[in-house]
């Protein structure tokens, strides 16, 4: 295995950048990133957030668990003034696996107390929550349903990837069934039931999840889907603008926000004796997909996504987190990892150029929508150094705030730090080696699936970790 991360300065990282040939900057002064930021008509109180990552530690019924009220708790109390809470199903046969939350009738109140929870933490340690935003990300989990794969379209390219048998990895045949626009239509009234739901347990907004290859994702580029929801944009882009729609009319009162791939790839393969990975061999220009260039599908297409958040952004959607990629089949493109996780292929590129990537991605969409908030992806794997590029990109206009998603797991107190001692703890810091998807991925024990958290930097999930070797 390669190791990439070597850096003991700034000046160090800005070599690499340089002999690279990437735009990375990174700040010296910390400043910007401890400064309000306007969101939903209130403030911020500073331009960090933690990001939606999945505990998979809820109840088989979708409540949240011990260790769900502990990781909101520690993220809490670690300074981030927006709490952007993890992947939540709105039915139950759209849960990745058995222990994803799900919001309904019978499980709300608990969401309640957990909001509840986050809000009485914050305030324990930092005395008021007037500018602490906690929402919730609303999902259908589509063709990786654990249940079983609800596809939106049939995709030449990932089909091979998507197994109706897990164990024996068999792919779903040609004539599995789509997502009938009947059945797309009821699950517009679920996800606007859960929007009310969330609201109603205290949420100051939810998400609407689009990204890495869930349903909604799917959705945006199903170009060969017959119907209502297939085809022209305007048909790709109907169920998310019409449960916007809908959400506003029926829920006044609650922001929205939305998690959305700018481009989602194309799948990558392992090589079982050697771990590389490679990507699929392209016979034609990939047919489904969204901000996939035809021309080069290795590049972006930021055309489509610039219209879908300009077109959300009127609908009244104030709140765009960005994201790429899919951490079923080209996990490097979404989060650029020093180690893979098990059934992963090793880096294929340094993951400066992945961090890059996401920098760009996110630059482009702010050079195009000014007035978009948007929350930026890719820093993880910058560990210490995270806080001067997030300085940087601030400074620039390039993002309004930063995020750490396997970041925050490892260390959920790394705002408070930063802003209490200037700098992170450099032995708090996630070290990107993919622990936490490796945890997610076990599934043989008697709930049918392991809590996801930190291995290295958390003794809770050590222990559960060493338990099941």
């Amino acid at each position: 295995m390669a190791k990439f991360f070597k850096y003991k300065s700034l000046d160090e990282i800005r070599e690499d950048v340089r002999r690279l040939g990437l735009s990375i900057e990174f700040s010296d002064e910390l400043k910007r990133i401890f400064e309000p930021v306007s969101l939903f008509g209130r403030k911020a109180g500073n331009a960090m957030t933690v990001q939606p990552m999945e505990g998979c530690d809820g109840t088989l019924d979708g409540r949240p668990d011990e260790l769900t009220f502990r990781r909101y708790q520690r993220f809490s109390r670690g300074g981030a003034k927006v709490i952007w809470g993890e992947a939540t199903a709105v039915t139950e046969d759209g849960r990745a696996n058995p222990r994803q939350l799900w919001i309904n009738d019978n499980t709300w109140e608990d969401f309640a107390r957990l909001a509840d929870l986050m809000r009485r933490e914050h305030k324990n340690r930092f005395r008021h929550v007037d500018d602490f935003i906690i929402g919730l990300q609303l999902t259908h989990s589509g063709r990786w349903s654990h249940r079983r794969p609800v596809i939106a379209v049939h995709n030449p390219l990932i089909d091979p990837f998507t197994f109706i048998d897990k164990k024996k990895r068999v792919s779903i045949p040609e004539d599995y069934p789509v997502i009938s626009d009947d059945e797309l239509q009821r699950l517009e009234d679920a996800f606007v039931h859960a929007a009310r739901l969330a609201q109603k347990a205290g949420f100051d907004f939810i998400d609407l999840k689009q990204c890495h290859s869930y349903l909604l994702n799917e959705l945006l580029g199903a170009r060969t889907r017959d119907g209502a929801y297939g085809g022209p944009f305007e048909n790709r882009t109907r169920f998310i603008r019409n449960v916007v729609s809908r959400i506003r009319e029926e829920a006044p009162g609650l922001a929205l926000a939305s998690r959305i791939n700018i481009y989602d790839g194309i799948p990558w393969v392992c090589d079982a004796r050697t771990r590389t990975g490679s990507p699929v061999t392209l016979e034609k220009p990939p047919t489904d997909g969204f901000g996939i260039d035809p021309r080069n599908a290795f590049e972006i297409d930021y055309t489509e996504p610039i219209r879908l958040i300009r077109m959300l952004k009127d609908l009244g959607v104030d709140f765009f987190n960005l994201s790429m990629g899919s951490p079923y089949y080209n996990a490097h493109i979404g989060r650029p990892y020093e180690k893979p996780a098990p059934d992963m292929y090793e880096a294929p590129e340094h993951p400066l150029i992945g961090v890059d990537r996401h920098f760009r991605a996110t630059s482009t969409i702010k050079a195009a929508l000014p007035d978009a908030v948007v929350v930026g992806t890719g820093y993880s794997w910058l560990r210490f150094f995270f806080p001067h590029a997030a300085e940087a990109n601030i400074r620039n206009n390039r993002v309004n705030f930063a995020g750490l998603g396997r970041g925050a797991l490892a260390y959920p107190d790394f705002a408070a730090d930063l802003m209490e001692k200037g700098e992170l703890n450099r032995k708090k810091v996630c070290l990107a080696v993919s622990f936490c998807t490796a945890l997610m991925r076990r599934k043989d024990n008697e709930l049918g699936q392991f809590p996801a958290g930190c291995v290295p930097r958390d003794p809770v999930y050590t222990k559960i970790w060493h338990g099941n070797e």
